[in-house]
């Protein structure tokens, strides 16, 4: 009885020290879980997700202990504020990385508080511009930003389309606003004129005020700087006031949502852009989708395999440098180089995805097609 006894007292040590010797490494996720556009955010933060997990099922060992990764998500609910509040959260809670925000408008005001703190941050989807050129050693992206993206919008409606009118809308959001002047830009120097710039918000469900106004110029291709939220029943209320032209709208309403919330107003000339390759022409896209739909048991929105891919680039950096600690591996960040889902993960001294490649879309038998 004592053997026994003792048998299962060493067996019962070794376990402890083996428990020990692990090491849990927190990451970050931040986006919109609740509100319209809770789709997108939960699309990221399943990425990043499915990229710990696949970490801790390799056994990953640094630093001499096996290292066990823990995500934890919070809840910005595209809210500037609420951005910074949830980032301080989880400074305090010893995050070593971030893999976030969605929004611009939120992620731009929240990288200042990861600065301070000296905690990497890498967006699988905030575009604006500014997000990257504020001097943050600490900040990227894996997904093009709105100044590559504007300008191919932009060659593309008035070259593409042949538009010589445009009506330009947006939801004065960092992302909306930035991502419509950048377009705007692109326009006029294809040549076309803008006719109408409007704005709305991120919260607004009727439009039927500014595409009035718009219906009687008559452009030729209507704009929308949002997200799906707002750029489905847009479209919704375009067709129900017979207004005939195209419509084009940026990343955030190139997802699936959007169709469903448009409705048969889709049917006809609507197109969307979206920064990185189409799904199936990524290298691993084929693969992440089929995984990522056994996983969760829903189909990929638009930015999970970009957040796949920052979650990798964090914890690949770390063991690079042998340590999770931000100052020891945020060099190794900084050089990151690897074959992705997305394609080649590289960054430039901004901190900019190199070579982020623009893909447009045209609505076509029930999904977006990549022209």
């Amino acid at each position: 009885m004592k053997t026994t006894v003792v048998a299962i007292a060493v067996m019962g040590f070794g376990l402890s020290v083996a428990h020990a010797q692990e090491t849990v490494v927190k990451l970050g996720s931040v986006a919109p879980l609740t509100g319209t556009i809770s789709h997108l955010g939960k699309d990221n933060e399943n990425g990043a997700k499915l990229a710990i997990e696949d970490a801790n099922t390799k056994g990953i060992t640094i630093g001499g202990k096996k290292v066990r990764f823990e995500l934890i998500g919070e809840d910005d609910q595209a809210d500037p504020r609420t951005g910074t509040t949830v980032a301080q959260r989880l400074v305090d809670a010893g995050v070593k990385g971030v893999i976030g925000h969605l929004n611009s408008g939120t992620t731009i005001p929240a990288s200042r508080i990861y600065n301070q703190a000296g905690v990497p941050m890498v967006s699988p989807s905030a575009t604006n511009p500014t997000l990257t050129r504020q001097g943050y050693k600490g900040v990227f992206r894996t997904i093009a930003n709105d100044v590559q993206q504007g300008s191919r919008l932009g060659k593309f409606i008035a070259g593409d389309l042949g538009a010589k009118t445009v009506a330009i809308i947006d939801d004065r959001t960092a992302y909306g606003q930035g991502l419509a002047d950048e377009t705007e830009k692109a326009v006029k120097a294809g040549g076309a004129k803008v006719v109408a710039r409007e704005f709305t918000t991120d919260k607004a469900t009727d439009f039927n005020a500014i595409l009035t106004k718009i219906r009687s110029i008559k452009p030729d291709v209507i704009f929308f700087g949002g997200m799906d939220a707002q750029a489905g029943p847009m479209l919704r209320q375009l067709k129900q006031l017979g207004v005939e032209a195209k419509f084009v709208t940026g990343d955030g309403g190139c997802s699936p949502e959007m169709i469903k919330l448009s409705g048969d107003a889709i049917n006809g000339s609507a197109y969307c852009s979206m920064p990185g390759l189409a799904i199936d022409k990524m290298p691993g896209g084929t693969e992440f989708r089929a995984r990522y739909k056994a996983r969760f048991n829903a189909d990929v929105q638009i930015y999970s395999p970009y957040a796949y891919d920052a979650a990798t680039a964090i914890i690949k950096a770390m063991q690079a440098a042998n340590s999770p600690e931000p100052s020891k591996y945020l060099p190794e960040l900084s050089k990151s180089n690897f074959p992705g889902v997305i394609g080649t993960v590289s960054f430039d001294d901004k901190g900019d995805i190199r070579e982020g490649a623009v893909t447009m879309y045209r609505y076509k038998d029930g999904a977006w097609a990549a022209m």
